[in-house]
């Protein structure tokens, strides 16, 4: 890896996936909790995000980009990607972090060779590339390892 460099790639949602380059990985929940606003998604995502940031460092963030196309998600569900994503572009522009959002499909094609491969999929690719179980019930980790594995070709070349 590039000297300096730290990666740090999330799969933004209301359970998030996220990898870093130091090898640590795994899933933060940020769901609201009873009495509590929506915007609390936001603070608890901003608030891991700059703990990471504290802790190992991160000098590139590579999230998943959720680009809508009139189909899959829609309402609240499409509302609360576009607001992830909006903060992770705020809050690397307020800590000086390169950022760059990538499709589902392009980080499907780089872990299965398809571009719409199942959740199923991924996590069978995952396990075979990392030889450890993954949760079978929850792709978040693995999309986040994913993409990281990808940033880091990408960005590290």
């Amino acid at each position: 890896m590039t000297e300096g460099v730290t990666i740090l790639a999330v799969d933004p949602g209301t359970k998030t996936g996220w990898a870093h380059s130091c090898g640590t990985s795994g899933t933060w929940d940020l769901k609201v909790k009873k009495d509590e606003s929506s915007g609390m998604r936001l603070i608890r995502l901003r608030g891991k995000l700059t703990e990471m940031k504290a802790n190992v460092g991160v000098t590139i963030l590579a999230y998943e980009a959720n680009r809508y196309s009139g189909q899959g998600k829609r309402g609240s569900a499409q509302v609360v990607l576009s607001e992830f994503q909006a903060l992770i572009k705020v809050w690397c522009l307020d800590n000086a972090v390169e950022f760059s959002g990538l499709s589902s499909s392009e980080i499907k094609s780089f872990a299965t060779g398809r571009g719409n491969a199942s959740k199923q999929e991924m996590i069978d690719a995952a396990i075979k590339k990392w030889r450890r179980p993954f949760d079978e019930k929850d792709n978040n980790e693995v999309d986040a390892l994913w993409l990281l594995e990808f940033a880091k070709e990408r960005f590290l070349v």
